[in-house]
């Protein structure tokens, strides 16, 4: 079975009328399919409107229990039941999930070094029977941002970092590709430059652009991640713009192709 795993961020929910367009796109997207969403910007306009205001230590949101509390209304809930109605509208049967729902993902709290990042979530398993069972179901899961330790308490998890685990767990039974949308063209040598994309990055290129400081430094930890699900058995990882979503499905040159083979660049 072939399988892909679509993540979106704030640049695509934050927005009514993108979120329509790409639920749009993703509902033609062919195949089986699981999409995984964040929302933190909403998050913290709502934490604002009860006076919980955000605190983010590199680019990580600090979550204490009033924090918790918004997060999981905002990811779980508001968020996670709007895209789920309006998929259903678009005649795709999908659910909406949490990682506590059928035990889907177990993290554990993050241990404090030298940040208290309070009920942030690690990943250490995916329930990749309940994955599959859906997916021959032809029910589309929707993963909110929010994972449990299975002794009642439930954490604030990266949205990138759920895909990651989600592709990487799957990879072990089934064919699986990665897609991160977000709000640049792909991975830019000017981050200012919508044009200077660079359509394919493996491993050798990669290591040639970090060497000469070409990658942004907010890219990294995408592409880190994006090699490491690689080497753990996916077989494609994308980065691009949503609207390009189904341009990239059908292996036209849009976003950032990331190969984990090593080529002769010579």
């Amino acid at each position: 079975m072939n399988v892909s795993i679509i993540k979106i961020g704030g640049n695509v929910i934050d927005f009514p009328e993108k979120l329509d367009e790409f639920l749009y796109l993703f509902a033609r997207f062919p195949g089986k399919k699981i999409l995984v969403h964040g929302g933190g910007i909403m998050a913290s306009k709502f934490g604002e409107s009860l006076g919980v205001m955000p605190e983010m230590v590199d680019g990580r949101r600090i979550t204490d229990k009033d924090t918790l509390d918004i997060v999981t209304m905002v990811y779980a809930g508001l968020i996670n039941k709007q895209i789920v109605a309006k998929l259903q509208g678009l005649k795709q049967n999908a659910l909406g999930m949490t990682g506590a729902d059928g035990n889907l993902i177990r993290s554990i709290k993050r241990p404090v070094k030298t940040i208290d990042y309070g009920f942030v979530g690690d990943i250490k398993e995916v329930n990749v029977d309940l994955i599959k069972t859906l997916l021959d179901a032809d029910i589309i899961p929707v993963v909110s941002a929010i994972t449990h330790d299975k002794k009642g308490q439930l954490l604030n998890t990266n949205a990138d970092s759920i895909a990651s685990e989600l592709a990487t767990n799957l990879s072990k039974k089934l064919n699986v590709n990665l897609y991160y949308c977000f709000n640049k063209a792909g991975v830019l040598i000017d981050e200012k430059n919508e044009s200077s994309i660079i359509p394919l990055i493996n491993e050798d290129i990669y290591a040639e652009l970090r060497k000469e400081n070409v990658i942004h430094s907010g890219m990294i930890p995408k592409l880190d991640n994006a090699f490491t699900a690689l080497h753990k058995g996916v077989n494609h990882v994308w980065i691009g713009k949503a609207e390009n979503l189904l341009l990239a499905a059908k292996g036209k040159l849009s976003g950032t192709s990331i190969e984990r083979h090593k080529y002769d660049l010579y």
